[in-house]
Formats: C-alpha cells, sequence, structure tokens
C-alpha cells in the first residue's frame, strides 16, 4: 500500500490526461470528474508507481501523503507553523484532507485517501 503520492495540478485537467498518456504513455487508473463531468482528479501509473494530478493553478509540483487523523495532523501542522491553502475537507470520492505550505513555500497534501 503506498503512503506518498506526487502531485500535479493542472489547469485543464482532461488535456493534461490526453498529453500525458499520449507523450508519456502513463496509464489511467482513475478518472473523477465534477458536477458538470469534467476530469478534475486523475491518478495516472507510471510503471509500479502512481502520480495524481487535479484541477488548479498550475505550480510548482506538490507531495500527497495519506494519514490516518487528518484532523490531528492538520492541528498539529498550524501548530508548528504550516501555511493551511485548503482547510479540512471532505472530499466527494471519500477523502478527509487538507493543504499547506511548509516556511520555504513547498507544497505539501495530506488525506485519507488510498487510491
Amino acid at each position: 500500500m503506498r503512503t506518498i503520492y506526487a502531485l500535479v495540478r493542472y489547469a485543464d485537467c482532461p488535456a493534461a490526461v490526453e498529453f500525458l498518456t499520449g507523450a508519456f504513455e502513463f496509464q489511467v487508473h482513475e478518472l473523477s470528474k465534477n458536477d458538470e463531468g469534467v476530469v478534475n482528479h486523475a491518478e495516472l501509473l507510471v510503471g509500479n508507481d502512481m502520480i495524481m494530478i487535479g484541477a488548479g493553478s498550475p505550480g510548482g509540483p506538490g507531495v500527497y501523503i495519506a494519514v490516518d487523523d487528518p484532523d490531528a495532523h492538520h492541528d498539529r501542522a498550524a501548530a508548528a507553523g504550516a501555511r493551511i491553502t485548503m482547510a479540512l475537507v471532505d472530499q466527494p470520492y471519500g477523502s478527509r484532507e487538507y493543504a499547506c505550505e511548509d516556511p520555504e513555500g513547498n507544497a505539501w497534501f495530506f488525506g485519507t485517501y488510498r487510491p
């Protein structure tokens, strides 16, 4: 079972999936769509590993880490000085998660989702 996942944000998730599968031969493991039917999250297999891509402002890549208790994790991170960039939220795909930046501005995502 994996614990750490690379995460990249794209303004146009469907186009990103098409590019990454065509150009790099990544394999689609899972696609999630929003209420309008547009892909806003994808899990792509790269050999035995996986990356996740999500809709959002492109920027530096982030890391998603699966945790058992995201509420306690969030509180500990905030108390330690992490800048919370996405409040705790229950996602439609079953994960409870949040996002933050460390003091150097690196993006970190934590939640219960384990593809």
